[in-house]
């Protein structure tokens, strides 16, 4: 592929908008188990899909998520975060009602942080080798 080929074109301008995105469950907690991790998986892919954000990886680990996307350059980093983190919220609820009665004081599923940063082109292949091998870490950080 030549380097140009990654760009996206719209009317006046070639673009490329990636992000890679961290958060993680209000307190933390390690509520993203087997179950709940591939249907947030799903969940996130249908919402990216539906908003025309491409996902270049993704991880879910117990107690937080990594994404790496290809967005529009007309679509502002907070809202990206904001549209995945509030719709995957109502669906993950309705999807696991008990995850719902365990977040029920605090009525929410998230924190309300998040880490978002840029990624060239350059470092595109790093943030992704990364992503990857984050399930491999984190079992090795366990024994």
């Amino acid at each position: 592929m030549r380097n140009g080929d990654q760009y996206h074109s719209a009317a006046h301008c070639r673009y490329l908008t990636q992000y890679h995105i961290i958060w993680c469950p209000k307190f933390r907690y390690s509520v993203l188990g087997d179950e709940a991790g591939d249907m947030l998986k799903k969940i996130l892919a249908d919402i990216c899909s539906k908003y025309s954000y491409s996902i270049k990886a993704l991880e879910v680990m117990p107690d937080h998520i990594h994404i790496f996307v290809d967005c529009p350059q007309t679509v502002a980093p907070c809202d990206i975060v904001r549209t995945l983190k509030s719709l995957s919220a109502v669906e993950m609820f309705r999807a696991f009602p008990k995850l719902k009665r365990f977040y029920a004081k605090c009525g929410k599923l998230w924190s309300d942080g998040y880490f978002i940063s840029t990624v060239g082109h350059i470092s595109e292949t790093t943030v992704q080798k990364y992503i990857e091998e984050q399930k491999s870490h984190e079992r090795k950080k366990e024994m």
